[in-house]
């Protein structure tokens, strides 16, 4: 087990030098509570500066909160609402805020010789948040447990069996942690440099949620060592889609998206070739909208946002949407982002960050 720091909005703001802005005010709180869906998404504002903003269902901020530095992926309690925006790797800070509370934000710190990955996810009953970590000194993978009931507490880790772990969600009855090792080799002496692209080892790893222990690993097949997993979302029937980005040459055209399900092997969708050039060989973001049964993958590269037929694997639409950034469920498909401030129907002076979290049910 490793100790943990939480620091308060006080002690973090005397120590960064950073401003909050205040705890929403009645307009927002009020447009909040209309709104059909309401997401999170980091960002970086027009004077340079990140901030974590709340967003309607029509791409509008509704609010926001000063970051200490760019986040990366986010994470939402659906029973306590409590909101989780992680550093960029190797970032060491995770910040926690309510959209719809007035208590000021908490800053958890990674322990000593670990650093985030950039996502997690809360147990569902929203007791325990899980990060996806980097125990960096000894290249180890590992998760996080922090205590969500009090101030974010680290209360111990499991290991990811795995190298590189990025994305990772909870099954929904919490008994299993589904975790995106992406074999890739970092440490913060040397930024986001990537160490170790000879002899990658992706893989994706079940792990019982209560102990730790493995209860699968899917590991890539030998052709495809170099095909880094790195997004997951799981569908309404509890099937794994997961979401790849390739570090080979470029000219190549690996599988980017596939499924499994536990006790089953990867199945990778077969998309047109035209496709799979469009993405780029990298997927930035995958997400679910279980009520449509659609799988949407967005990609930079080439600004492009893909919907899948989850049952068939069909592509259904395709579109270009110039620095695709974050994809979530939305009434109808999804709601993508970009790096260019677009989101929804909504353009904005600010630079979206990679990912979308959905704060309430659409």
């Amino acid at each position: 087990m490793w100790n943990s720091s939480a620091i308060d909005r006080r002690s973090f703001v005397k120590a960064a030098g950073l401003t909050f802005l205040a705890p929403l005010q009645p307009r927002a709180l009020m447009a909040l509570d209309r709104a059909d869906a309401v997401y999170a998404s980091g960002m970086r504002t027009a004077n340079g500066s990140y901030a974590v903003a709340t967003v309607s269902e029509r791409g509008e901020i509704v609010d926001q909160v000063t970051l200490p530095a760019r986040a990366h992926g986010m994470a939402c309690s659906q029973v306590t609402g409590k909101t989780v925006a992680f550093a960029r790797r190797p970032g060491t800070y995770a910040m926690i805020f309510n959209p719809r509370g007035k208590k000021e934000p908490i800053i958890v710190t990674a322990a000593e010789g670990r650093h985030f990955y950039g996502h997690g996810a809360f147990s569902p009953d929203g007791r325990l948040l899980y990060a996806s970590e980097n125990a960096f000194d000894t290249n180890r993978g590992v998760i996080g447990l922090y205590d969500a009931t009090s101030r974010f507490e680290r209360i111990g880790e499991f290991e990811t069996y795995g190298v590189g772990p990025h994305d990772m969600t909870v099954s929904d009855d919490g008994r299993m942690l589904i975790v995106a090792n992406g074999g890739i080799e970092t440490h913060p002496d040397f930024g986001r440099t990537k160490l170790n692209l000879s002899s990658m080892q992706p893989s994706l790893t079940l792990i019982d949620a209560a102990t730790g222990i493995l209860i699968e690993k899917h590991s890539l097949p030998s052709q495809w060592a170099q095909l880094s997993t790195r997004h997951v979302d799981v569908d309404a029937n509890g099937r794994i889609w997961f979401a790849c980005q390739y570090e080979g040459h470029r000219n190549d055209l690996p599988p980017l998206v596939g499924s499994f399900a536990k006790g089953e092997d990867l199945r990778f969708v077969e998309l047109p070739e035209e496709t799979t050039r469009r993405l780029a060989n990298y997927v930035g973001a995958i997400a679910i909208n279980r009520a449509g049964g659609l799988v949407g993958v967005t990609s930079p590269k080439r600004g492009a946002s893909v919907t899948i037929d989850a049952k068939s694997g069909r592509v259904l639409r395709e579109d270009v949407v110039p620095d695709a950034a974050g994809i979530a469920a939305a009434k109808d498909g999804f709601a993508v982002s970009s790096y260019e401030g677009g989101f929804l129907s909504t353009q904005s002076d600010v630079a979206w960050d990679q990912h979308i979290v959905r704060v309430a049910a659409v």
